[in-house]
């Protein structure tokens, strides 16, 4: 599958000495070992696609995200040397029910890797993914665990490297987060069952 990739970048920083100190990033808790299985995202909902920079553990390679919603390449944006801690990037609209991937292109060697790794040339997966998994509010990143967000972190190596998927991270949530009054509406209208079920992170998982 040849994509084309457009470069995008966000301008503007964030102070890091305005920054809270990182608790609850759920970085991958197995290094040297890659990660089982094949994941395959769908958007839970119709809004964008935000996705929050949160770290690039040691890495020194640059690295970019790109994000590929129904197979159609939304280009690269969050880049693990240029962005600073819980700077935001919104890959555009999205709708319930729309594929959702992401790639990392690595500058310093070429190489692009998928979040689907039949599409990586080394066969290796690439990304650790903890859906709904972030609830904490890191670096001002405006999600809690009633709107929590999902965890992402890449590998950069080819071949797997040391497997410790911390070279990009970022927590994604897309489609739009309620304000306290649509949330009491909500609750008014579907019961608790009914809200919880709404506080749920948007993106959804399965597995090939």
């Amino acid at each position: 599958m040849k994509l084309k990739l457009a470069s995008l970048l966000l301008a503007g920083t964030i102070a890091a000495s305005a920054l809270p100190a990182s608790a609850a990033i759920p970085i991958y808790p197995n290094p040297g070992t890659e990660v089982a299985g094949n994941p395959l995202f769908t958007s839970g909902s119709t809004g964008s696609v935000k996705a929050w920079f949160v770290g690039k553990g040691g890495a020194s390679f640059n690295v970019s995200l790109g994000v590929i919603v129904n197979g159609v390449d939304r280009g690269l944006g969050i880049n693990n040397q240029t962005f600073a801690l819980g700077q935001l990037f919104n890959y555009g609209a999205i709708n319930a029910g729309d594929s959702l991937a992401f790639y990392i292109k690595v500058a310093d060697t070429g190489d692009t890797f998928f979040s689907n790794k039949t599409l990586n040339t080394d066969g290796i997966q690439h990304l650790y993914s903890l859906v709904g998994g972030y609830t904490g509010g890191d670096f001002g990143i405006p999600l809690t665990v009633a709107r929590p967000g999902s965890y992402f972190g890449f590998e950069d190596l080819s071949g797997g490297g040391d497997f410790n998927y911390t070279d990009l991270q970022f927590v994604v949530r897309n489609g739009a987060i309620p304000e306290p009054a649509s949330w009491a509406l909500m609750i008014a209208g579907f019961g608790l069952v009914g809200a919880a079920t709404r506080r749920r992170s948007q993106v959804r998982v399965t597995y090939a």
